[in-house]
């Protein structure tokens, strides 16, 4: 298929309440979105790095710098056959994932709309709903966090995700357990601690966790196979796995026992998947992780979500959760029993409200420009 046209979008959106991770407190994100027009079809994807270099080295900054001087120039008017074709076009620059995998969103977009099939039918997805949970950012006191985690429960999430950093994290856990005895707990340190600094989460064996995420450096493994062995609990990786390459050698060093997948993090779908099909070979649960996306990303997290090894809840919460107004007309809700329903309109199945884009956009770049 050729593409056309390819149009980025640097978005600043409010959030309908502050996040704070261990590398700080946001109260409005930034993003990309890509918009690619090919034979009278438009795909859209979602680049997920935000402003600062905190979860990534990536931000808005470098993706649009990266994407409009060297992806789109190898992309736009020329003909892309798929996913596949787009990873071998991009593969000479190094890293930029993110920059990457909103590329390839769109191109999977695109693929669903021309064969008339849901991103779930095009990856082989099993499930209509998929179980979903929250992530609570670190509130300012741990009253603040009772009540923040009890506000969720109520609104009907079974799952929650505590954000954890050197002093917030062992009393404010055990105090949310002792709230919720039953909860499906886990916490994510995003990276926080140190081989000897996570002696301190020894205590967390002893809450009945669904596991602990990434406790240690981004680009660690061999510190967390170390930790691995000593926790009962069981050690989820995020930013440590940015390549099934990565994924391969977290398995085979028994690193973890669980793998987050974030397709913006490991550079595409494409690549997800393959991480997916690694770990359901060998019973490795996994699940799809947020990263505050809009209702674009959202969709195409969910259809990542239905296929069968995403056997724990991901971070995949209803649109409201960060946003009063989002940039599609489609909402997307919590069900009763904790899911959220997947798209089923060919492609990633929503409606870009293209007035709402421009109403948060900072500005456009559009190649070819003539």
């Amino acid at each position: 298929m050729k593409l056309e046209r390819i149009t980025l979008y640097p978005l600043k959106m409010p959030l309908v309440s502050h996040f704070e991770t261990s590398f700080g407190r946001i109260y409005e994100r930034e993003c990309v979105l890509v918009k690619v027009e090919s034979e009278g079809l438009t795909g859209w994807g979602e680049c997920a790095a935000d402003r600062d270099p905190g979860y990534s080295y990536e931000t808005t900054g470098t993706v649009m710098h990266i994407l409009k001087d060297f992806v789109l120039p190898l992309l736009a008017g020329q003909q892309v056959a798929d996913a596949a074709d787009f990873q071998r076009r991009v593969a000479p620059i190094r890293g930029h994932h993110l920059a990457k995998a909103g590329v390839e969103m769109a191109i999977w977009d695109l693929l669903g709309q021309r064969q008339g099939k849901s991103l779930r039918e095009l990856f082989g997805g099993q499930r209509e709903r998929v179980e979903v949970g929250v992530s609570v950012g670190i509130q300012d006191t741990t009253a603040d966090l009772l009540r923040t985690v009890e506000r969720y429960v109520s609104e009907g999430y079974r799952r929650v995700k505590l954000k954890i950093k050197p002093g917030r994290d062992v009393s404010e856990t055990q105090a949310v357990r002792r709230a919720y005895p039953s909860l499906k707990l886990q916490v994510d340190a995003n990276s926080a601690y140190s081989l000897q600094t996570a002696e301190a989460l020894h205590p967390l064996d002893d809450l009945d966790l669904l596991l602990i995420e990434q406790p240690l450096y981004e680009d660690d493994l061999w510190d967390h196979r170390l930790l691995q062995k000593k926790l009962r609990t069981p050690l989820c990786l995020d930013e440590s796995v940015i390549s099934p390459r990565h994924a391969r050698y977290a398995i085979e060093m028994e690193a973890c026992r669980v793998i987050n997948i974030k397709p913006g993090r490991v550079g595409g779908l494409s690549q997800a998947l393959e991480i997916h099909r690694m770990c359901h070979e060998i019973n490795m649960p996994v699940w799809c992780g947020g990263m505050l996306e809009t209702n674009i990303g959202r969709a195409s997290n969910l259809a990542l979500a239905s296929l069968p090894g995403f056997t724990l809840p991901g971070d995949i919460s209803a649109s409201a959760r960060y946003y009063r107004q989002d940039v599609t007309d489609e909402t997307f809700t919590l069900n009763p029993d904790s899911t959220i329903t997947v798209p089923n309109a060919p492609g990633l199945g929503v409606t870009v409200n293209e007035t709402r884009v421009k109403e948060f956009a900072l500005g456009k770049v559009v190649m070819p420009d003539s």
